[in-house]
């Protein structure tokens, strides 16, 4: 009888063993990213803001997708673009969508303006950084606000700093000193446009995930409105 209770007893246990196993196995962290884009690089112009990115999508060194779009529009004043993996950059705008919406319901009047959103995703990224599950994306926003001009960057550990022209990736390394050599305030929409296509055609020949189609971005005064370039960067 003893050895009957003692059976059921182990069989009864069986089933939450293997939910707890499962519950530890769904709880699993990334630990790298697989479908990735690389560099973004946005400056401030003379009356907004100019992001560019190209629209490649590696698949680990595999160039898999070639019209990936990483910089989109955020509410009424702000763009955001993004490096790194593109399904966390996915879950991101998933957070802004909820924001924006929120902040819409309020109907007072007022929006949230690029240093707000800005200061946002600097919480989010530390706070997922702090719970040892960051996303894994390093992100540009800029945007035009009651005419003040806003451009920053946060990295996926919550690192963040707002400048005049800003970079992730490879462009870091090679678009920021075009950018320290030829930015002035003054730019032109026209000037600044040529200039970032010289920081992606010189990421283009340096950087293997890079392709030849760009996606541009430019704020002005709450307007929106993206550009695809294609071929731009071919000798």
């Amino acid at each position: 009888m003893l050895l009957g209770i003692l059976g059921m007893n182990s069989l009864d246990c069986t089933p939450a063993t293997n939910s707890l196993i499962r519950s530890e196995a769904d709880s699993q962290r990334t630990l790298y990213p697989y479908v990735t884009g690389t560099s973004v690089v946005g400056i401030k112009y003379k009356d907004g803001i100019l992001l560019a990115a190209d629209m490649g999508g590696s698949y680990g060194s595999t160039l898999r997708y070639k019209s990936v779009e990483r910089l989109k529009p955020v509410g009424k004043h702000s763009l955001i673009g993004a490096s790194g993996e593109i399904s966390d950059f996915q879950e991101i705008m998933r957070y802004l969508d909820d924001l924006i919406l929120s902040d819409n319901m309020w109907d007072d009047g007022n929006s949230l303006g690029p240093k707000e959103v800005h200061n946002y995703l600097t919480r989010v990224m530390y706070n997922r950084r702090n719970k040892f599950n960051p996303l894994w994306n390093s992100l540009v926003l800029g945007g035009v606000k009651n005419g003040q001009k806003y451009l920053g960057t946060v990295n996926m550990i919550g690192v963040h700093y707002e400048d005049n022209h800003v970079a992730t990736g490879f462009g870091n390394h090679l678009a920021l000193p075009l950018l320290r050599d030829e930015w002035h305030e003054n730019l032109t929409f026209e000037e600044g446009v040529i200039l970032l296509e010289k920081c992606m055609r010189v990421l283009l020949y340096r950087d293997r995930s890079a392709v030849n189609k760009l996606q541009v971005l430019f704020s002005l005064c709450g307007i929106h409105t993206s550009r695809l370039l294609g071929n731009c960067c071919t000798v």
